[in-house]
């Protein structure tokens, strides 16, 4: 190309010449495609330096903006050839995005980036922490050595009513479910309750002891026959007990508008001065307002008192069960549990579920509550379930209406005192100094928890401040209900571990179910599906339509355990009751159990 060319180098007049070149065919560009072409040539045939200066003033040149004019039509091949060469000599020479020194500024800033990224990692190695383990799998979970005991996973426990017996139920619910135990769970929510217990009423139940069933707990008027066919012989029985002076302020509260009794009378101290003035035994749902605890243990309630009767109740528990619990001193039961068992402490640690706002409501009633629009939908008639207004029960007593209560109550208040007396004898064998050192640490214990999973310093909250509204407690009688929230951002092991400690009792009955019998679904506490204008509340109380409102409520006959029906009554659940051998059975529908 120029003469003179020496070690791959041009001389400065080559160089001078094809630098002028370069100018005029750029110049020239604007006017012809084929000049750019040319600038090609140059810079291909150049070599050496003077291709490397050409480049380097035409990526200079290349700041300005090179458009040619449209190409001379010289044929279609031919022009679109010489597009396609122009377009590429573009990218080869000005495709760049803006000067060079901005694309060197950019390469050190990337270059800043990954070095300080890799000795980031680098040095973080050294303080990279393993990732905080659960506060469930701590070594406090297990708590003080059991030594060599097996845990017991065969367990009957009756839950009686207004006991705390939700909040065991919970620790039962979640013992079996980490474990992956099977449940004898009702058909509904209840196992036929307030009807004696009857094996069919378990679902899934094929026949005695065909199906291993692990933890029985759900409400039931306790039958031990009957509970031996679903229950394997090396069960564990065990129930817990409540001063009824105590349960029968708790009980009014929740029943009030259930046992016609409590809904006769302006308040409790009312009734208390003189029961039998409110007090029929034929009515349905009476038995919560007397002996509530002796009708749940499967007993007459109704029977007068005699010391020889008090005594062959009390036999008949202490045969039946290996442990009675005592609500007012539930931190010292859990520990006697817990031994009994020889369950790890985190199984007995538990917040307390379904309590009731100690604080008068200015609201409530079945009118604003999820009881009372069951019966607006199925169209019960039960009295105060208007819309107005509902007064809160008046529980207020004097220290002769406790008395009057307590002889009102003479089966459940001698039950109380003798296994009161025996719980103590239970701790006098444990000691004293243990048993208040495991206290202190079941305590602490509660405290760490609630601060790891609760809102609001672990205290319990209204329903409708609950923002899940999957763990709000289901709403009954003239009183609040109250459930917790847990603390956003906890990890997943964490929050699992959690919600099962806060889940309200019916919740989790569905959750068990879901997951026992996965092709089933649970039957749930809709308005929509209640029947015979009847329904189940959380407490364990039921409604039934009453044959009038003006005390004419539907008679039941006392008999054997103070409650007989006629052939082809309904039960709870809309279906027939039929008698056999003195035992009220369900009247199963063809195939019904599967």
């Amino acid at each position: 190309m120029c003469l003179g060319r020496q070690q791959n180098k041009l001389g400065p007049v080559c160089a001078q010449r094809i630098r002028g070149k370069t100018k005029s065919a750029l110049h020239s560009a604007q006017a012809d495609p084929d000049s750019v072409l040319r600038i090609y040539g140059l810079i291909s045939n150049g070599g050496g330096t003077a291709a490397a200066e050409t480049s380097e003033m035409l990526r200079a040149l290349c700041s300005c903006s090179v458009t040619p004019s449209p190409i001379p039509a010289r044929g279609h091949s031919y022009a679109s050839q010489t597009e396609s060469q122009v377009t590429m000599l573009r990218w080869l020479v000005c495709g760049r995005l803006g000067p060079v020194w901005m694309w060197k500024a950019l390469l050190l800033f990337v270059a800043i980036a990954f070095a300080g990224q890799l000795l980031g990692v680098i040095f973080n190695k050294s303080s990279v922490q393993p990732a905080a383990r659960s506060i469930f799998s701590s070594p406090d979970a297990q708590g003080p050595s059991l030594g060599s005991c097996q845990p017991h996973t065969h367990i009957m426990f009756l839950k009686t009513h207004k006991t705390a017996s939700s909040t065991v139920l919970n620790m039962l619910y979640r013992f079996g479910e980490e474990r992956n135990l099977r449940f004898a769970l009702p058909l509904g929510y209840q196992l036929g309750y307030p009807l004696p217990f009857n094996a069919h009423r378990v679902k899934g139940y094929r026949g005695p002891r065909a199906i291993e069933f692990h933890i029985m707990g759900n409400h039931m008027r306790f039958n031990k026959l009957e509970v031996e066919k679903v229950m394997p012989a090396d069960t564990f029985y065990f129930s817990i007990l409540r001063d009824p002076v105590a349960l029968a302020e708790s009980s009014f509260a929740y029943y009030k508008e259930v046992a016609p009794a409590f809904r006769k009378a302006k308040g409790l101290g009312d009734f208390a001065d003189d029961p039998r003035k409110y007090y029929d035994p034929r009515l349905r749902n009476n038995h919560y307002a007397r002996n509530l605890l002796w009708f749940d243990f499967g007993m007459d309630h109704n029977a007068n008192f005699s010391v020889a009767l008090a005594q062959r109740g009390e036999a008949m528990i202490h045969q039946a069960f290996k442990l009675i619990l005592i609500s007012e001193y539930f931190d010292q039961s859990m520990i006697l549990l817990r031994h009994a068992l020889c369950w790890p402490l985190d199984a007995v640690v538990s917040f307390s579920l379904n309590a009731r706002q100690q604080k008068p409501s200015s609201t409530g009633g079945m009118s604003g509550s999820w009881m009372g629009k069951a019966a607006a939908v199925a169209g019960v008639n039960v009295r105060g379930a208007r819309s107005q207004v509902k007064t809160p029960p008046n529980l207020s007593l004097t220290e002769e209406q406790r008395e009057k209560l307590r002889q009102w109550n003479a089966l459940d208040w001698s039950l109380y005192k003798a296994f009161n007396r025996t719980f103590w004898e239970e701790i006098d064998r444990f000691g004293h100094a243990q048993m208040e050192e495991e206290v202190a640490l079941l305590r602490m214990r509660r405290d760490d928890l609630a601060r790891v999973c609760l809102r609001d310093g672990g205290k319990p909250v209204e329903a409708h401040r609950i923002r899940d509204k999957t763990i709000r407690p289901f709403q009954s009688g003239l009183v609040k209900i109250l459930g917790y929230e847990l603390h956003p951002g906890l990890d997943n092991i964490t929050r699992t571990a959690c919600l099962r400690m806060i889940r309200p009792e019916i919740q989790y009955k569905d959750v068990l179910d879901v997951k026992q019998f996965p092709r089933a679904q649970p039957v749930q506490a809709q308005p929509g599906q209640l029947g015979q204008g009847l329904m189940i509340a959380a407490g364990g109380s039921f409604l039934r339509q009453d044959s009038s409102r003006t005390g004419g409520e539907k008679l039941v006959g006392g008999g054997a355990g103070g409650r007989m029906v006629e052939e082809r009554e309904r039960d709870w659940d809309g279906s027939h009751l039929i008698r056999s051998n003195q035992t009220l059975i369900q009247a199963q529908e063809k195939g019904r159990l599967r």
